[in-house]
């Protein structure tokens, strides 16, 4: 005899309350297990193809990792020491850019620029205070990475995990799927298959398009020869899963750089806006058709929502977890809508007369 849905929804409650008193109590411990599972999902598909090609699982795994690694190790040698120099020289440099802009206003708006008006005063203050936060932000990261306990936890802890649950990964799925129980296996299932396609969809479809996007905006920037290029398109790429958002920030950042930097040189100004209209015009009708798909399922606003919630309560480790609860969330919205909208409460007796009607035209 099936449970009660009265009894069903407590023990649903339940699980989902100790979900969150452990995201809650244990985030800082859970969060190598976390990126370790998001790293073996977003690789298991390379794995799979590894696998149909000939090779065995550990095979495959092995050969995924050492270049995991060796990207890795190529990134903390050749890009991350140059980001991190320019987030620092634009933080510092932000009261002259502020300066320039307040001498350009100044000619062009004397009336505005009073000493004693608002905006000049604005101006002055905001240069300060990104000078000292930006300083401040880039100097508590830095020493929080240097740390021993995030350097034994990135590079050792989150591989490990990742490589063994990479290894296991079908097992782990099978040994699941044998624990669902029976009277509702195949709708759990359905369930579970919408947002592993949602999830597919988004984060390993989206994930490339803002890895692709990103490369491709600070390497051109970088080539044109824009001062901090390579933090403009880090920016870029990583907001460019709001769609538009990317390109509008990056673009407003990068043209903002660049009439200090080029003013007068016209052609190299220029040359930026048409980085970013390609890169638009290339994710719009090329990367994302081809690597995220028509549909993905997952609102722009609906996980901006999701992302601030989760990260207010959990910090970081709510952050990594708010993409696939927001499109589970989602998922299980749409199927219970459909059950409403195929029950009786929805149709009622127009419902059941236009199926009748319907069965007597037939």
């Amino acid at each position: 005899m099936p449970l009660p849905v009265q009894t069903q929804a407590k023990y649903w409650s339940i699980v989902i309350a100790l979900s969150a008193l452990a995201l809650w109590f244990l985030g800082d411990v859970i969060m190598p297990f976390i990126l370790g599972g998001a790293i073996a999902y977003f690789l298991d598909p390379v794995a799979d193809r590894l696998e149909k090609a000939g090779m065995s699982r550990v095979l495959a795994t092995v050969v995924i990792s050492l270049l995991a690694v060796l990207v890795v190790i190529l990134g903390f040698l050749l890009v991350i020491p140059t980001l991190v120099s320019q987030a620092i020289a634009l933080a510092n440099s932000a009261p002259d850019l502020l300066r320039e802009l307040q001498s350009f206003l100044t000619e062009r708006f004397p009336s505005l620029m009073d000493e004693s008006s608002t905006m000049r005063q604005s101006l002055e203050s905001l240069g300060q205070k990104i000078q000292e936060r930006g300083g401040e932000l880039v100097g508590t990261l830095l020493s929080s990475a240097m740390s021993v306990i995030n350097v034994v936890i990135l590079l050792v802890v989150t591989p490990v995990v990742a490589f063994y649950m990479l290894l296991d990964w079908d097992r782990m799925v099978e040994k699941v799927d044998s624990f669902l129980p029976l009277d509702h296996r195949p709708a759990i299932r359905q369930i579970a298959s919408d947002i592993d396609r949602t999830l597919a969809s988004f984060i390993r479809g989206q994930g490339s398009v803002c890895i692709v996007l990103g490369t491709y905006y600070a390497v051109a920037l970088m080539l044109v020869g824009l001062n901090f290029g390579l933090v403009v398109g880090f920016i870029a790429g990583l907001i460019t899963f709001i769609p538009y958002v990317g390109a509008l920030v990056g673009g407003a950042l990068a043209i903002g750089l660049g009439l200090f930097q080029f003013w007068g040189e016209w052609w190299s100004l220029g040359a930026v806006a048409v980085i970013f209209m390609l890169g638009q015009f290339f994710e719009g009708n090329i990367l994302t058709p081809k690597l995220v798909g028509s549909s993905v399922g997952l609102h722009p606003v609906w996980l901006m929502f999701a992302l601030s919630v989760f990260g207010s309560l959990f910090g970081f480790v709510g952050m990594l977890v708010a993409v696939p609860v927001a499109a589970s969330i989602g998922v299980v919205a749409r199927f219970f809508i459909v059950k409403y909208q195929t029950g009786r409460l929805y149709q009622g007796l127009t419902g059941q007369q236009a199926a009748l009607d319907e069965d007597i035209a037939e």
